[in-house]
């Protein structure tokens, strides 16, 4: 199979996060932080290494400062509803997942409200005016995706915590495209919380995801309470990060599949990772844009404005037709409004998109070959 539907997850996996997660089940079969008995201990170490690893990776001040969470869509959850309020204003753009705009729509009916800013792709200026109008006294958060998850589209995300920073606001990055790809440090770019899938750019297994704060401090509610194996004598919840959002069993395996991916991340370089991955989709948005009947929405993609993710169509074909065919032929790919409708909205493909998104281990005659069997198709309807 020729798997090209990385942006959902990264498939295969580095034979050492397969490893560590084995390694994990087999060695690692204790609670972390829950016992003093030696492989209880070693656990808990290998959760703590992990910590550390990611909270170095993304310039967090210190371990404290990384949550490990099962997933972005709950971390950026956290976030959200663990800092928002009735009467609090929140900026979003109009590239977000329903990670986002689903918990921000259930806030609504509390009282919060919501403004979108109406990015414009390959013109950062422009971006960052368009969520400046959107900034008010209110304003409480800027929530924005660092790249579009059906697109492509990279933000400035800098350049936008910067600008949070001035009206007294924070900046929630949602990093699940960008995370492995894009070189991120809280401390420097200014970003407060950053939500990011494990099994995605990092490479680990599915199940695990991090929230990393600026500010091991800020005192986001809980989304729940529990134990967490610390002040144990107390009924109220811990404050300290990151026991305060950690309750019950941490994700071993997954922690340590993490940890793995992390390292393999760190050794490629995020940076020669996306210009690898930008390469293949630039020669394969080359070779569609050749094809009679083939709808591309985007400039062929290159850094510093994208992110290694190509949407396009056939005409007269529905995606989904198109994604069971190329899975026939063995190649897979995303088909489908991929959980961001605003991201369709704004570029008019409501009726969805064939999505194709490479890792660190796909090869260019993968991408010949995807290219070809479209080809295919396009004959087929003349």
């Amino acid at each position: 199979m020729i798997y090209l539907d990385n942006s959902a997850t990264t498939y295969p996996k580095p034979p050492q996060v397969r490893q560590a997660v084995a390694r994990a089940l087999g060695e690692l079969g204790a609670n972390p932080g829950r016992g003093g008995y030696p492989m209880s201990q070693r656990t808990a170490q290998a959760v703590y290494r992990c910590r550390s690893l990611a909270a170095e990776f993304f310039g967090a001040p210190g371990p404290e400062c990384v949550v490990f969470q099962p997933s972005c869509t709950q971390a950026l959850n956290l976030v959200l509803k663990g800092s928002l309020k009735q009467g609090d204003h929140v900026v979003v753009s109009d590239l977000e997942h329903n990670a986002v705009m689903r918990p921000l729509t259930a806030l609504s009916a509390r009282g919060v409200t919501y403004t979108l800013a109406k990015t414009v792709p390959g013109d950062n200026d422009a971006t960052l005016d368009a969520f400046r109008q959107a900034m008010g006294p209110r304003t409480r958060l800027v929530v924005c995706t660092q790249a579009s998850n059906v697109f492509g589209f990279r933000l400035p995300v800098e350049r936008i915590a910067a600008l949070c920073h001035q009206y007294g606001a924070k900046l929630c990055v949602d990093a699940a495209q960008s995370a492995g790809l894009v070189p991120i440090h809280l401390q420097r770019d200014g970003i407060d919380y950053l939500c990011c899938a494990g099994h995605k750019g990092l490479y680990g297994p599915m199940g695990v995801g991090l929230l990393v704060l600026r500010d091991p401090a800020d005192g986001l509610t809980p989304l729940i309470e529990g134990g967490t194996g610390t002040q144990s004598r107390s009924l109220a919840q811990p404050e300290d990060s990151p026991e305060r959002y950690e309750s019950g069993t941490l994700n071993v395996p997954g922690i340590a599949g993490l940890e793995a991916g992390l390292l393999f991340v760190r050794r490629q370089g995020p940076q020669a990772l996306c210009q690898q991955e930008l390469a293949l989709l630039a020669r394969l948005h080359r070779q569609l844009d050749r094809l009679p009947g083939v709808e591309l929405y985007t400039e062929e993609p290159r850094a510093p404005y994208f992110l290694p993710v190509l949407s396009f169509n056939l005409r007269g074909m529905e995606s989904e037709a198109v994604g069971e065919r190329l899975g026939q032929a063995g190649i897979a790919v995303r088909c489908g409004l991929h959980c961001a409708p605003l991201a369709h909205q704004k570029l008019g493909t409501e009726q969805g998109t064939v999505r194709v998104s490479p890792s660190a281990f796909t090869r260019r005659e993968e991408i010949d070959a995807l290219a070809r069997q479209v080809g295919r198709l396009c004959r087929e309807k003349v």
